[in-house]
């Protein structure tokens, strides 16, 4: 007995230690760009902490009446209908009960840190409940280096995905959990509350709602391949339903979800199950299989012809174009506005394997040892867990390839397939008939090779997982393409916070709204939640209008600062200083411009797609805007230059202000950041305020 429990403590102290190393690795890699600054990331987090401190300072329910008067100016914005609730509501609270005093701000800078790392437990419990213990460490240990999880989730990135795949991780392991479970009062607490997780999941981030894919197309393989429908007849509709009922707790997803794809993918799947057990009452079970195919084969060529009728008469709500290109990676974006945004961009080969390489062979071996009869004696893993094993790794690797911010859902999807493949592959090696002394040796150097295989993807190649999640904070690097940081944003919204009336509205770029309204304190006419398509394509015509047609709509949308914002480069002369433009701030960005205000590229950019033409410089507001002007054009190879453009040549500035503050142009320069105004610095970070001149009268 007392080594029978030495032995039972030795193991679990294992379990312990490894799940242990896997958090600590995880939040040591997430913590590294705090060596940058310690700041929040990208731009939606700014938004996230104000929203988190508003409920923080107010309460529940002011927050739940709040519209926010500095978002979408004038119009607010409703905060509760339009937001990711649920991650405002956990940070609150967790912040009431482990804040310790410390500042909201640094608190939501290592929420995410905190919250992925602990998704590497979640994920331990989901893959041992799927294929045992040892399964379920590796996975740990997979998760706490994919690099696809991790750039998500560094220190900063208050933003959706880190709380919203811990949500929707505990949620799909609770209920598998309880359709494992043959005690039903154990079961029902399992499911409802992995119901209520998944909710949670989907109010904290939209693009959970691809949980409830794997989990529906599970319901239905679930007459196929177990026996106990007296259990499932309730165990299945009781989730459903919970999942359904819990998730109207949130105004977002909300109905949208209950009435719309979501609502189908779990209610079409349910409502299946229970016709098979009814067909197999009737029929004493006889040619089972063969009436189940058919009943599906049935409701999938009705649903085929139902569901389109019904989203087009208004009775099914339809999803946004990212959601159905997400299900339909081959449906072409027609909205240059979604197109321009990083993370909808298709995931290229190249991005797939750098994100998961080795794994991918691993996961392939995975999904072969489980359909593998043979290797059954190896894993002993149940006929539902291996269809729910291969049915997430398939959805995730379809689903993940639309674009790459849903490449967190392949990285699930090959972690749980890698992780079954190499248990499993690990065992039959150590279980190898041939079990002589002399057979040792070989078999420990084939699991050192599996070891050292799972391990080169985090030193190579340079941009390998602990590499790439060395990013500074969008803040501080302006999101350029220099690799540099500097203070001129802090220093640019401290002087908007501290110099501009209370009531100001500030115009810019949909990128920097937030940033205006968390760290300026001012009114933003557009921001980056993107849900006024038009203002923005308005913003982009006024920034490509003639200055004096520009100036009356800055007017008309109650203007009285516009920013922008030039990443340049210094280049190292005697004379006058010049530059190179095209680093990542808005003189890259208005192509997009361009697109989403539907004008011709070749009106304002030369053959290059970059440089300006003259008409871009001398007949737009953006390029009057500009602090620049173009001199000469420099071919590369030769060094020759040239006073006209030539295909090849790069374009050459010198520094030039159109409407200084003493001008009596449609708009006065009111403040340049540091590293512009400072003629020593090779990066440039221009960040210009110009104050609209309301008694400019157009010529």
């Amino acid at each position: 007995m007392s080594e029978t429990r030495t032995r039972f403590e030795l193991r679990h102290l294992i379990i312990v230690g490894i799940l242990i190393l896997a958090f600590s690795t995880a939040f040591i890699i997430r913590s590294q760009p705090l060596e940058f600054g310690f700041e929040l990331h990208e731009f939606d987090p700014f938004f996230n902490y104000r929203a988190t401190q508003y409920l923080v300072d107010n309460g529940w329910e002011a927050y739940y009446a709040w519209n926010d008067d500095l978002s979408w100016y004038p119009d607010g914005r409703d905060v509760s209908s339009s937001s990711q609730v649920v991650l405002h509501q956990t940070a609150a609270v967790t912040y009431t009960l482990f804040g310790f005093g410390s500042p909201l701000y640094d608190f939501t800078i290592m929420f995410p840190v905190v919250f992925g790392s602990l998704s590497v437990i979640v994920i331990f419990a989901l893959v041992r409940v799927i294929g045992g213990t040892t399964a379920g460490l590796i996975a740990a240990m997979l998760m706490s280096v994919s690099l696809p999880i991790i750039i998500r989730g560094t220190a900063g990135w208050f933003k959706s995905e880190p709380l919203g795949l811990f949500y929707g991780l505990l949620g799909t392991y609770l209920f598998l959990s309880g359709i494992k479970t043959d005690r039903y009062p154990i079961a029902a607490a399992k499911l409802f509350f992995g119901a209520l997780f998944v909710s949670f999941s989907l109010s904290a981030w939209g693009g959970s709602q691809f949980f409830v894919i794997p989990i529906g197309v599970f319901i239905m393989c679930l007459p196929f391949i177990r026996k106990d429908r007296s259990f499932l007849i309730w165990a299945v509709p009781f989730f459903a339903v919970s999942l359904l009922s819990t998730s109207m707790l949130f105004e977002r997803p909300g109905l949208s979800f209950v009435l719309g794809f979501g609502g189908i993918a779990i209610l079409g799947p349910t409502i299946f199950l229970v016709i098979c057990s009814a067909i197999h009452k009737v029929t004493n079970g006889k040619n089972a299989r063969r009436n189940y195919a058919l009943l599906l084969i049935g409701i999938i060529v009705a649903g085929a012809g139902a569901i389109p009728l019904a989203t087009e008469v208004g009775v099914i709500s339809t999803p946004s174009f990212r959601y159905l290109n997400a299900v339909n990676p081959f449906l072409v974006a027609t909205d240059p506005l979604t197109d321009s945004v990083s993370e909808h961009q298709t995931t290229s080969i190249m991005q797939s394997f750098l994100f998961h390489s080795v794994l991918m062979v691993f996961a392939g071996i995975g999904i072969w040892l489980l359909l593998d009869k043979r290797a059954k004696e190896f894993h002993k893993i149940n006929s539902d867990m291996i269809a729910f094993a291969l049915v997430m790794g398939i959805f995730g690797v379809y689903i993940s390839s639309a674009f790459i911010r849903l490449e967190v859902f392949g990285s699930i999807a090959v972690i749980v397939l890698s992780a079954l493949g190499v248990s499993v592959l690990v065992r039959r090696i150590m279980t190898d008939s041939s079990r002589s002394q002399a057979a040792i040796p070989i078999r420990m150097g084939l699991v050192a090779g599996v070891a050292i295989l799972l391990v080169l993807p985090l030193i190579i190649p340079d941009t390998n997982t602990i590499a790439a999640s060395q990013s500074a904070p969008s803040i501080l690097s302006g999101a350029t393409v220099f690799g540099v940081t500097t203070n001129d944003w802090l220093h640019a919204y401290e002087w908007v916070k501290n110099n501009t009336p209370k009531d100001a509205v500030v115009a810019s770029w949909w990128d920097y709204g937030y940033w205006t309204q968390t760290l300026g304190e001012r009114a933003s006419i557009a921001d980056n939640a993107t849900t006024g398509k038009e203002r923005i394509e308005d913003i982009a015509t006024m920034f490509l209008s003639h200055p004096d047609e520009a100036h009356a709509m800055l007017k008309d949308l109650y203007a009285d600062y516009i920013m922008i914002f030039v990443a340049a480069e210094r280049l190292q002369t005697d004379g006058e200083p010049l530059y190179v433009l095209g680093g990542g701030g808005d003189e890259s960005k208005k192509q997009w411009f361009m697109r989403i205000a539907g004008e011709p590229v070749s009106k304002y950019t030369l053959s290059d797609g970059i440089s300006g033409t003259d008409y871009y410089w001398s007949n737009t507001m953006l390029g009057m805007m500009m602090p620049f002007s173009p001199v000469l054009y420099l071919d590369p190879n030769t060094n020759n230059q040239f006073t006209e453009y030539i295909d090849g040549t790069i374009t050459i500035y010198t520094k030039n202000i159109k409407y200084p503050a003493d001008g009596d142009g449609p708009l006065r320069l009111a403040y340049a950041s540091p590293s512009f105004e400072n003629d020593m610095d090779r990066i440039v970070f221009g960040i210009l305020i110009y104050e609209v001149n309301q008694d400019y009268i157009p010529e």
